[in-house]
């Protein structure tokens, strides 16, 4: 938990540095934090059946974009906690997920930038597959810095709008760290067995990021990453992820969105992975800017 609230911070410092800027008038920085709290309870005579429940997850969204002639800076972190406690069981992890992104472009003519970029994706705490015997034991697959996905990227980028990019990168080298070795026993995420860090210099990358506002109070955020290997070049060695979220405002403060994440590794799982997630709760944004209608 220290570790987890430790890199917690450093995620806000970072976005903090990079805000911090004596002229602020090149900058476009936005900030979206909040809670959402779900809950359910049933009688013990409840025919229909059920478990009571609660669950509770916490996140923090945040930009900080400058452009000034021709040069571009941009900055975005992610980051996402929850946890489920179902009556009989203990408390169990239901959302978890850092996303740090850093990309400097240099326009090239119209639309078109020429950029270096880097991103970073782990997790706060240990994920398990849980054993449904109470006589076995649960399994642990994942933890801090197990796995975590370092990329670098170089190439080009397509961006009409401020709300809109389209990365095309040729040369995209990627680390992937297993610092767990408990993790290691169960699921490597292709890192090499007796190694912690397994290196991709050859590969190819495509990201493209969407974030506007579809209306007053309604909101679609987007972001798909494309991932291949020269080496192991084929349709079904591809990696893709895809993550949105559409966040409608009930009032000032209080707002319903629905998050879904389609992931297709097959160092990970060789079907694809889904994870969707549907929350009330309290919502509080902050921005320096308005996109046009």
């Amino acid at each position: 938990m220290i570790r987890s609230f430790l890199l917690l911070c450093l995620g806000i410092c970072w976005l903090s540095t990079v805000s911090a800027q004596t002229d602020t008038t090149y900058w476009r920085k936005s900030l979206s934090t909040g809670a959402n709290i779900n809950q359910s309870s049933f009688s013990s005579n409840w025919k229909a059946g059920g478990v009571n429940s609660i669950a509770l997850s916490l996140f923090l969204n945040a930009k900080a974009n400058y452009l000034r002639d021709r040069t571009s800076w941009d900055n975005t972190t992610e980051l996402q906690y929850g946890m489920i406690k179902n009556a009989g069981q203990g408390m169990r992890k239901s959302l978890d997920r850092i996303f740090l992104d850093s990309k400097v472009g240099y326009k090239l003519s119209g639309h078109w930038n020429g950029f270096f970029s880097g991103n970073f994706i782990t997790q706060f705490a240990p994920g398990y597959i849980y054993d449904t015997d109470a006589a076995g034991s649960d399994s642990l697959i994942s933890n801090l810095m197990a796995p975590a996905f370092l990329t670098f990227a170089i190439g080009f980028e397509y961006k009409p709008e401020p709300w809109f990019s389209l990365r095309l990168s040729p040369f995209a080298p990627r680390f992937t760290f297993l610092f767990d070795d408990a993790v290691g026993v169960n699921q490597r995420y292709g890192v090499p067995v007796g190694e912690s860090v397994r290196t991709e210099w050859l590969a190819a990358m495509v990201q493209a990021d969407l974030e506007r506002d579809l209306s007053e109070n309604l909101n679609l955020k987007a972001n798909y990453q494309l991932y291949a290997n020269y080496q192991t070049l084929a349709l079904n060695a591809i990696d893709h992820r895809l993550s949105t979220t559409i966040t409608a405002k009930v009032g000032r403060y209080i707002s319903v969105n629905l998050t879904g994440i389609l992931l297709y590794d097959r160092d990970q799982d060789t079907k694809v992975q889904l994870s969707q997630g549907l929350g009330l709760g309290i919502l509080y944004t902050v921005q320096n800017f308005t996109d046009p209608k």
